[in-house]
């Protein structure tokens, strides 16, 4: 049997395994609302779902706290990203990812929550107290509470505690008679928590998180990680993923503009 000379041998082996883009891996960054553990629970499943309907291997990633989230998004670390409403018009201008789905049929909003049996019923008794927020740029969390306390003459101080889960348990714990969460976050809560709190005060409702992708991923690949997001409320299977996290109506597809009511309040940079 002649003998091959090394280029031949190496365009042979090109060609019965040819490196295509079914041998990516793409990482896809989980803003932390909560612990890394509960994060990879519920978002693993369905990035395993994507990963199985297309030609991509998709990696979880997250951080161990928003402050470094952020920084890695703006470093563009992850490929995909799912982040809050003033995360995306910050960091649509630079790196320059851009959206491309969102949860479906809903607005977020932020709420304050305290203890159940708290004597606290209105805003105004929050005066001159430390309230729990997971960082300052959480946007529905932190963002909104804030400035509308700030408008309406209550000072509080802010103590950041790293995720919404953080903020729930320390206000259960008595550690803070109130904090910031979102809707979606405290719905799907450990009940055993949950059900030691109550929604105090709820903010006006904003085009929610984005999932978006890092400028150099193809608009191929990106394209296809949007149709199966859209179309997995479609499949029971892909139904009872999305459930998990909240999803009620699934996700549907985005475009830049539709976070334009978030720029209105003028988010140039993230509050620090």
């Amino acid at each position: 049997m002649a003998k091959l000379s090394v280029p031949l041998l190496i365009v042979f082996i090109l060609m019965a395994y040819p490196v295509n883009a079914a041998q990516s891996v793409f990482t896809f960054g989980f803003v932390p609302q909560q612990s890394a553990a509960v994060l990879v629970k519920k978002w693993g499943p369905i990035l395993r779902y994507v990963s199985k309907k297309i030609s991509h291997k998709i990696a979880f990633r997250t951080a161990p706290n928003i402050p470094t989230f952020e920084q890695r998004v703006r470093e563009g670390q992850y490929d995909f990203a799912y982040m809050n409403p003033a995360h995306y018009t910050v960091f649509a201008k630079d790196p320059g990812y851009r959206a491309f789905a969102k949860q479906k049929g809903k607005r977020i909003k932020g709420i304050l929550v305290v203890r159940k049996d708290s004597p606290i019923k209105k805003l105004a008794e929050l005066t001159g107290k430390t309230l729990a927020f997971p960082a300052p740029a959480a946007f529905a969390a932190s963002v909104l509470q804030r400035s509308y306390l700030s408008q309406q003459g209550i000072a509080i101080t802010p103590k950041y505690v790293g995720s919404h889960d953080s903020v729930y348990h320390g206000v259960v714990k008595g550690l803070y008679p109130a904090g910031g969460g979102i809707q979606r976050t405290f719905g799907t809560v450990t009940p055993k928590i949950g059900e030691q709190l109550r929604v105090l005060w709820t903010t006006n409702g904003y085009t929610p998180h984005a999932f978006a992708a890092h400028p150099r991923i193809s608009a191929e690949v990106v394209t296809s990680v949007q149709r199966i997001l859209s179309k997995m409320f479609d499949d029971p299977a892909g139904r009872k993923l999305l459930q998990v996290i909240g999803f009620k109506k699934g996700a549907v597809s985005a475009r830049d503009s539709d976070w334009d009511d978030v720029r209105k309040l003028g988010i140039t940079k993230l509050p620090k």
